[in-house]
């Protein structure tokens, strides 16, 4: 079967070259025209001919927060520019007067004046000897069992060594400014005795007798079966009762009384002890009157 010459020649006919096509951006869609769109062959040929689109490329879009930044640095320097603005405007102004003090002139008092009393200058007496502030012995009292110190003075040393744990006292009582102890003591019959310090500080850097009436109200509150009143014209000077007693194997059980208090720079404390139970009234009577001799 002869094969038309026209489908022979469509075969051998050779294939029309590619012509690469320049990229372009998507047209808007029409609706209007055919499926490939109005004028796309048109552009196409267009861009073949003119070459590369002349149209400028679209901007780069802004880095975010750059807005953001701007707006910063517009209000620092609004600041800055208000506050030098300010200086400014104040250093060329006048300086204001300060009204007159309304406070009458007080005249200066003629004459040498006459020196406190002894009895009216508290600092002359606690700066004396301190032993002498001492409440006496009653009378009949005897020596007690084991000595207070040394003539009535316990230094930095004996001091400490009175606490439980006298070498961490020794550097705490130093901090304190410690400055000198008077003691006292003394037995009546054969089981009743008591003991009485005056601790006195430089007070320099801290209310150190304050302080160490504290620490010794802390303690007696500490025990067990106490009662406890205030000790008149003290501020906070309290005495202590407690009502259970120490006991130990061989020994009568022992009770004991305490008071704790201070004025200006001076602490005061006292132990009383008895194989039967300590009045309210008895350690009380003797605080007063120690405190009435400072």
């Amino acid at each position: 079967m002869d094969v038309p010459e026209e489908v022979g020649e469509a075969e051998e006919a050779p294939d029309a070259p590619v012509v690469p096509v320049a990229p372009f951006a998507p047209a808007a869609e029409d609706t209007t025209g055919s499926a490939e769109g109005p004028g796309r062959s048109e552009d196409l040929s267009r861009s073949a001919e003119s070459g590369p689109s002349e149209e400028p490329a679209a901007p780069r879009p802004r880095r975010r927060g750059r807005t953001a930044l701007l707006l910063a640095a517009a209000v620092v320097l609004g600041l800055v520019g208000g506050t030098c603005g300010g200086y400014l405007v104040q250093a060329d102004r006048e300086p204001t007067k300060l009204p007159p003090l309304s406070q009458p002139v007080v005249k200066q008092a003629k004459g040498e004046a006459e020196p406190l009393s002894a009895a009216e200058d508290r600092r002359l007496r606690t700066d004396g000897d301190l032993r002498k502030l001492l409440v006496k012995r009653p009378k009949g009292a005897r020596d007690p069992l084991w000595e207070f110190g040394t003539d009535g003075w316990m230094d930095l040393a004996e001091f400490a060594d009175a606490y439980e744990e006298p070498d961490e006292m020794f550097g705490r009582i130093i901090n304190d400014e410690f400055r000198r102890a008077a003691v006292t003591g003394w037995r009546v019959g054969s089981t009743y005795s008591a003991e009485i310090h005056l601790v006195q500080y430089r007070q320099e850097q801290a209310m150190a007798a304050v302080e160490h009436s504290d620490v010794g109200q802390y303690f007696a509150d500490e025990e067990p079966d106490t009662r406890s009143w205030a000790i008149p014209g003290t501020g906070d000077g309290t005495v202590y009762v407690h009502d259970s007693p120490e006991q130990k194997v061989g020994y009568l059980p022992v009770y004991a009384a305490e008071a704790h208090a201070w004025r200006g720079d001076i602490a005061m404390d006292i132990w009383v002890f008895d194989t039967k139970p300590i009045s309210k009234e008895k350690i009380m009577d003797l605080a007063k009157r120690q405190m009435g001799r400072l």
